[in-house]
């Protein structure tokens, strides 16, 4: 047993006596990756990131509300959906286009692209051009439909 036991020797030459700074120096001494500024930007990429972050924008909103609204018996608030749809009709038109729209786009947006994602697990769509030219088509689709429901 003893004999196959496997020993790294310390690759400086002055061994520092803390092992955490030898650690800090060989990780001085590794090459650092390009990582992605030697790539060329690409729709996919800002699709990707932008999934993400309409999830978020979505959902945040939504743990909010949903925990407010659960606690509203208790503070005596009143989240009811009568309520909260005559302040929304009290709103000035400009305000209630803006609240639309505001959570319209993220939502049109993350459920194509959901709807895109769920496509490409299915094994279609998957090679550079179907990307690309579903990709622009998920945006047009969600900016028209997110104007159509801020208008509605």
């Amino acid at each position: 047993m003893g004999r196959n036991i496997q020993t790294r020797y310390n690759a400086s030459s002055a061994a520092p006596t803390d092992p955490t700074k030898l650690l800090a120096q060989q990780r001085l001494r590794r090459p650092v990756s390009p990582h992605l500024t030697i790539y060329k930007p690409q729709v996919t990429w800002y699709l990707s990131g932008l999934h993400r972050i309409t999830g978020i924008i979505l959902s945040g909103p939504l743990y909010l509300f949903a925990t407010a609204y659960l606690a509203a018996p208790l503070f005596g608030w009143h989240l009811e959906s009568a309520s909260l749809a005559a302040a929304f009709a009290g709103l000035p038109a400009a305000a209630q286009i803006g609240l639309k729209s505001f959570f319209a786009l993220p939502f049109t947006y993350h459920c194509m692209n959901g709807l895109r994602h769920l496509t490409w697990d299915t094994g279609r769509g998957i090679n550079n051009k179907m990307v690309i030219k579903t990709g622009w088509t998920v945006v047009g689709l969600s900016v028209a439909s997110a104007l159509y429901l801020a208008f509605l």
